[in-house]
């Protein structure tokens, strides 16, 4: 593929992303806050725990960490997982009534799931970045720094991209052992019911 045709759709990606993942759930969230749809909330709130990788991500990103490779590419497995994995949250959102708030939020959800399973697909090839030197250094794989680059720069201009990426490394532990002690504690404990009895 031509290199200036990859750029353009590397960052379209990113410019999905801020769409799909960060503006439309916090409208959502608003919303179902205001419709006082407590389920829709709770679901947002899960999503948003499971979500913060892609932030994780771009910190990785930033100080070119190949880490950051396999963190995106993990995030969009996670996220449609979380999005339909609450067998009682599904239940709850599947009776509400028929409303708009309804027909955007499953609206969104599908197309998160859509869009995570293409952008899983498409970041398959590059998870090669993250265990070759050589190949990271290839246009291919620095096509996908620019953005967090850009980022920094927008929001981060005095910090040294070692200390955004040691903040992203943090943030990556805590998400860790935040998800192996569900994994290990929780899901046992109450499996596929999101609300604790």
């Amino acid at each position: 593929m031509d290199e200036a045709l990859f750029r353009q759709l590397a960052w379209m990606d990113y410019r999905l992303a801020v769409i799909f993942t960060v503006i439309i759930p916090i409208v959502l969230l608003i919303w179902s806050l205001v419709s006082k749809v407590e389920s829709m909330q709770r679901l947002l709130g899960i999503y948003w725990k499971v979500a913060s990788l892609l932030m994780i991500t771009v910190y990785l990103m930033i100080p070119s960490w190949s880490v950051g490779y396999l963190t995106g590419l993990l995030s969009r497995i996670l996220i449609p997982i979380s999005l339909w994995f609450w067998i009682d949250l599904n239940e709850e959102i599947r009776d509400q009534p028929a409303s708009k708030l309804k027909l955007a939020f499953t609206s969104w959800r599908w197309a998160m799931t859509v869009y995570c399973a293409l952008g899983a697909l498409v970041n398959l090839p590059f998870i090669t970045c993250a265990f070759s030197a050589t190949t990271r250094q290839g246009a291919y794989c620095q096509v996908w720094l620019e953005a967090p680059s850009r980022y920094q720069q927008m929001l981060h201009a005095n910090s040294t991209p070692g200390f955004l990426g040691f903040l992203g490394a943090t943030g990556l532990i805590v998400y860790v052992i935040y998800l192996l002690s569900f994994l290990v504690f929780r899901l046992g404990r109450q499996g596929r019911i999101a609300i604790e009895q």
